[in-house]
This record gives C-alpha cells, sequence and structure tokens, in this order.
C-alpha cells in the first residue's frame, strides 16, 4: 500500500511522543512492503530540536505552510491507498478536508489524544486539528486509547468505525545496553513536563526523593518551570534524544511511569515509555489506571504505586525481585507490543479487517 500522513511531527521527538511512535511504526510498515510518505509542518521549536532530519522507513515533506504544499498533498492523496490526518496535526482541518475530498481508497483519522481531544469538547472548546463537522467522513477512526474512549468517539464526535491502535516499541532501537554512570540513578523518570501530572509526581517522585536523601533520582524531559521543586538528589537532563533513552532505562534501578490525568482518568492509555523501558529490561513503577492490565500484570509484569508508601516499597524490593518483573515485562512486550505486531493491526484495519 501507498500510505500518506499528515501528522504532528516525525522529525523531532522534542516535548511530544508522536515522533517516536511514528519513526517505529514507518520502519516496520516498510519492511512490510509498503511505501508511507509524512507531511509535517516545519515550525521552528521542532526545527530547533531535530534529531531525525531523515526519517527512516518513509518519505518526509516538511513544508512551511500550509499553502505552499497543499497542490502536491492533494496529488500525493489521491494516489494514495490510505490517508492518514493524526491529533494536533498543525493543519490538521485542512488536512482533513483535502483528504475526504480525495480518491484515497481509505481516508483514516488517528487520534494520539483521544483523551486530552475529549477533555476539551467536554469543557466546550474548539478543537482545532478537528473537522468541525466531526469525524463522521472518515472510513475508519483509530485511538491509542482505547475502553470506553472508543464509545465517545462515536458518541461525541460521530465516528462511524472505530479500533484502538495502541502504542508501541522498536526493538531494534530500544533493547539492553550498558549502564551509563553519568545517568545511573535509583529511580528514573522520563517524560515532558505537563501540570496534570504533577500532584502524582510529586507523590512518587519527589516525595520519596525527599524521603530517601542516600539514594539518586534522575529525571529526563523538556519544559519544567523554574519553581518546580527540585532536591539535592534529583539529577536532570533536559532533553534526552531518543537514541540516549536506553542507556537512560538501563542506568535506572527502577524507572517511573506518569500519565496524564486526562488519559488515566480515561484508561487503556499505555504510554510508549512504558514499552520502551520495558524493553530496555528496565523494572518499571506506574500510577494505576484502568485497564493497566491488559497490558502488563500487576505484580508480575509491573509495579503499582498509589501513594508515596508504594514508591518507596518499590524502591526497597530487592535487585533480583526487580529483575524477575523486568524480564516478565521485557518478554511481554516483545510478544505482544512491537512495531511490527502494530504495524500488521494497522494492515489489517486499513484492509477492512477487525
Amino acid at each position: 500500500m501507498t500510505i500518506v500522513i499528515f501528522g504532528l511531527t516525525i522529525s523531532s521527538a522534542w516535548g511530544n511522543g508522536h515522533a517516536t511512535l511514528w519513526r517505529g511504526l514507518c520502519r516496520a510498515l516498510h519492511r512490510r512492503g509498503h511505501h508511507v510518505r509524512f507531511f509535517e509542518k516545519d515550525v521552528p521549536y521542532y526545527a530547533g530540536h531535530r534529531d531525525l532530519p531523515q526519517p527512516e522507513g518513509c518519505a518526509l515533506t516538511l513544508y512551511p505552510e500550509w499553502s505552499a504544499v497543499a497542490a502536491d498533498a492533494a496529488r500525493a492523496a489521491d494516489q494514495a491507498d490510505a490517508v492518514v490526518v493524526t491529533s494536533y496535526c498543525p493543519d490538521g482541518r485542512d488536512a482533513s478536508a483535502l483528504s475526504l475530498a480525495s480518491k484515497a481508497a481509505v481516508k483514516v483519522f488517528y487520534d494520539l489524544d483521544t483523551p486530552v481531544t475529549l477533555a476539551q469538547l467536554a469543557r466546550g472548546e474548539s478543537v482545532p486539528y478537528l473537522p468541525e463537522e466531526g469525524l463522521g467522513g472518515f472510513d475508519l477512526v483509530l485511538s491509542f486509547t482505547g475502553g470506553r474512549a472508543l464509545d465517545c468517539l462515536r458518541d461525541t464526535l460521530g465516528a462511524r468505525r472505530v479500533a484502538p491502535l495502541y502504542g508501541s516499541v522498536d526493538p531494534d532501537r530500544h533493547h539492553p545496553v550498558p549502564a551509563d554512570t553519568a545517568h545511573r540513578s535509583d529511580l528514573s523518570y522520563l517524560g515532558t513536563y505537563a501540570a496534570d501530572r504533577q500532584q502524582v509526581l510529586e507523590s512518587l517522585f519527589i516525595a520519596p526523593a525527599r524521603a530517601r536523601g542516600d539514594l539518586r533520582f534522575a529525571l529526563a524531559g523538556s519544559m519544567y518551570p523554574d519553581d518546580f521543586p527540585w532536591t539535592r538528589n534529583i539529577f536532570y537532563v533536559r532533553h534526552m534524544p531518543p537514541g540516549d533513552h536506553p542507556a537512560f532505562f538501563c542506568s535506572s534501578g527502577l524507572t517511573l511511569n506518569v500519565t496524564r490525568k486526562p488519559m488515566a482518568e480515561m484508561g487503556y492509555c499505555p504510554s510508549g515509555r512504558l514499552f520502551e523501558a520495558a524493553a530496555c529490561g528496565t523494572p518499571i513503577l506506574s500510577d494505576r489506571w484502568p485497564g493497566i492490565e491488559e497490558f502488563f500484570e500487576p505484580g508480575r509484569d509491573i509495579l503499582i504505586a498509589d501513594d508515596t508508601r508504594d514508591a518507596l516499597d518499590a524502591l526497597d524490593l530487592s535487585p533480583g525481585e526487580r529483575g524477575r518483573i523486568a524480564a516478565s515485562a521485557r518478554e511481554r512486550t516483545l510478544s505482544c507490543h512491537t512495531a511490527a505486531i502494530r504495524a500488521s493491526e494497522l494492515e489489517t484495519l486499513l484492509e477492512g479487517g477487525a
């Protein structure tokens, strides 16, 4: 198939979770014989942190303004077997209108941020990347979030055919590597700052750091404010390029996953970071959300924390116990959550299968 994507970004992983997912998925689709073209608006904040200007597995078109690329995009969509518009695409409405008017065999909207989309709509806010008339014109609506989010996409936005396409990991890029002493930690956290994650981060990361001054904590991610409550034993990396993620995870005795509030409330929303850490063989401590057991079995594949005490108990587990949990999660990830598996699922969905 020829697949055309209008997305947020694939060239820069700075401050977003879209790029890493698309990199793995495009590589996997290419290996299955498909041809992918990705249209990305060339915005300054990604241009300044462009860590993959020539992504493998797709042809990338960077454009300055929609008017400059509209004609080329229309030709590409007309010749495509499938055209995909994603959430947070800067020209989402124009791209949707073009896609729906095209001769593409299958027209798809992929919401990688479904709980955020639905929360904005519930507050009566406009969602600029959605068509004003909703999603009823698309042949297929994919969601990064499963569970009741799928019903909401039907009921709220008129989606006719809905299916989950969850996050994944590329095991060629994320696998066990030697630890890096510069990033050594007893507990690590990798994630962009988000106000709606802060309360859980305080409970599961900052409070344990205060309580355990003898341990080393590492935090990596962009957009953290000056008034963030740092402690002396929290070591900060402002930006962690994707190529450095495996060494960061593998230098951690334990790594933390914190889910954004709208996603945690909706459930069935596994972050790509979960699969990355698991593929690297790092034991994971996560906040709790509905449906997590569909992806990892608590106590067997992953540790769950509801409060600071749970986080401290996880830090007190023996290396052997944490190693057992990490090995189980890695096995589960490689058998269920790789980019190759998601590419196969996407292929089936585009061909009209369940």
